[in-house]
């Protein structure tokens, strides 16, 4: 038997959520037509057990891969495993494994938490709510371990693909690194990954991360009439998926950039002692095109 849905909706938009598959988002779609705004996933994607193949999850208390078997912390090393059979490094934090119970849930709103012992004591809440098409992500992470460590947040959108898809948002750099390595230093942007003017997305892979992020981007689909003007607060950098010849893609605010925990610095990770938080904030507002639009 299927984990039961909940769902919320406003006048123009209805979504569904499954809190014990990671707080995931199943559907967010038009309710006038049924058009989806984020991947759609059907029976099969509900069967199949995984947030990876629904529509989008929160990333605590990392975004994306961390290398060499876990990270300093003050108190000594915390190392973690692989978490997936598809990947060497450990990604995407726990939170994404884990049932999340939902402690709030009306017509517009819901608040599912998280009370998690993986990799260290955190209490993570996430904040969902619709209101006259735009969906709104926040999403807190609370340290509750006696020891600190060093926290990273994100949220993980599934999109859907057309040849019509655009994106428009701003970066000053991109995250790169040598063939077969993790990303370590910042490069200049290339062109085909420029998309301070709305423009397609790149035919071969993209698997980066942008830092210089002003929090802003426009998804534009022009095929199916309508876009998605998106903000973020407590996220810098954005990590944008394209994998080749799919019918979607993933525009990720995250609030470091991969493999933080072994960069200079730590850039974009916060160190949380008991009883600190951080959050981050994501909001998608979609606007029909017989509506007024944003251009920036």
């Amino acid at each position: 038997m299927q984990p039961a849905l909940l769902y919320l909706e406003d006048s123009l938009t209805r979504l569904s959520l499954l809190p014990e598959r990671g707080a995931s988002l199943v559907n967010w779609t038009i309710k006038a037509t049924g058009q989806p705004l984020l991947r759609p996933s059907d029976d099969a994607a509900l069967a199949a057990g995984t947030p990876r193949r629904l529509a989008c999850y929160p990333l605590a208390p990392w975004s994306n891969r961390i290398a060499n078997g876990g990270f300093d912390c003050p108190d000594g090393w915390l190392a973690l495993s692989a978490n997936t059979d598809h990947d060497p490094y450990p990604i995407h934090g726990s939170a994404w494994q884990q049932a999340w119970h939902a402690e709030q849930h009306s017509t517009g709103h819901a608040r599912l938490s998280l009370d998690s012992r993986e990799p260290f004591a955190y209490r993570a809440e996430l904040d969902i709510s619709l209101d006259e098409g735009c969906l709104h992500l926040r999403l807190q992470v609370t340290h509750l371990a006696d020891e600190p460590a060093w926290h990273g947040l994100g949220l993980h959108p599934y999109l859907p693909r057309t040849a019509a898809t655009r994106l428009q948002t701003v970066a000053s750099q991109v995250w790169l690194g040598a063939p077969g390595e993790l990303p370590s230093q910042p490069g200049a942007i290339p062109a085909q990954w420029d998309f301070g003017q709305r423009n397609c997305l790149p035919d071969t892979l993209v698997d980066h991360a942008f830092s210089g992020w002003d929090g802003r981007c426009v998804i534009s689909q022009e095929d199916a009439g309508y876009q998605l003007s998106c903000r973020a607060s407590g996220a810098d950098y954005f990590l944008l998926f394209c994998p080749p010849s799919s019918e979607f893609f993933c525009f990720e605010p995250v609030s470091h950039p991969i493999n933080a925990h072994h960069l200079p610095g730590r850039p974009g990770l916060r160190l949380l002692r008991k009883n600190e938080a951080a959050e981050v904030d994501f909001s998608l507002h979609y606007q029909a095109f017989n509506a007024p639009r944003e251009t920036d």
